[in-house]
């Protein structure tokens, strides 16, 4: 869990804040909840030859550090869940590789939601607010998450975005995790659903090679279909694939970019709003 990432690093910085603010209004977040000393002990993994007595006890204090930090989290994230569901917020956690269409998506869902339902936005992403700004182009409240060296959101950075987004009652909440297969899936936020996306331009065995972040998600989507005349690609063999890995995912197939597959998306949106 995040062995490679920067999250623990020393002085790592989370961001959060709204397109066209400075750089002093942002909220400073130094040395965020989860890294504490979270890497701190990567150098306890080279051993020692002969001094096996010491061989273990890295990886185990690691291992309980990661138990704590995954703990504290899931505290924090049940406390998100019940401001949710308190204020009728369906929020959703988006999670997918960089590149697979997250963000075309989120518009084209704002668009197609406009009048039915309001909607409001978390961008998570290392460094940029350009996604962030994309979305605050549709009109939709957003604010922007930057982890610096981080890896995933996580629920205290979801708290913090909630109480500067003030999100309307009985809205739906997208949150734009950052771009990876990996460590967000770890990581609950106190959503109500997981969507893992994926698309046709990647390659088929995603289920296969990151099986956590499928065995926790709620649906799969299958985007960019319109790209399939020109991709090596087999919808049938992914849909399989998933399905032995979570036999309970709905998957989906959409073009974001036309819009084609779009309405079964949008009517599962609105079908969670009377649950």
């Amino acid at each position: 869990m995040c062995d490679t990432c920067g999250c623990g690093q020393e002085g790592n910085t989370v961001k959060i804040s709204r397109p066209g603010e400075t750089d002093h209004h942002h909220d400073h977040d130094h040395e965020h909840s989860h890294g504490h000393g979270h890497h701190d002990h990567s150098h306890e993994h080279v051993h020692e030859h002969g001094h096996h007595h010491h061989d273990h006890e890295p990886r185990q204090k690691l291992l309980r550090l990661e138990e704590d930090i995954l703990g504290q989290n899931k505290l924090v994230a049940s406390h998100n869940s019940g401001y949710f569901e308190a204020k009728g917020i369906l929020a959703l956690n988006l999670m997918s590789s960089p590149g697979s269409g997250k963000t075309t998506l989120l518009e084209r869902s704002i668009a197609m939601l406009e009048g039915r339902r309001s909607v409001a936005v978390i961008e998570g992403d290392q460094q940029t607010l350009n996604d962030a700004e994309r979305i605050d182009q549709t009109g939709a409240p957003v604010v922007q998450v930057n982890t610096g060296m981080g890896c995933h959101l996580d629920a205290e950075m979801i708290r913090k975005s909630v109480k500067k987004l003030e999100p309307e009652d009985g809205c739906v909440l997208f949150i734009e995790n950052v771009g990876n297969l990996v460590c967000p899936s770890l990581f609950e936020l106190g959503e109500r659903s997981r969507i893992v996306i994926i698309s046709v331009t990647e390659g088929e065995d995603k289920p296969r090679k990151y099986p956590t972040m499928f065995q926790r998600a709620d649906i799969c989507i299958i985007n960019k279909t319109d790209l399939l005349p020109y991709v090596d690609f087999d919808v049938e063999k992914v849909r399989s694939q998933a399905l032995s890995v979570n036999p309970n995912l709905v998957l989906m197939e959409l073009s974001a970019k036309t819009g084609e597959g779009m309405e079964a998306w949008i009517d599962w949106i609105m079908s969670q709003e009377s649950e």
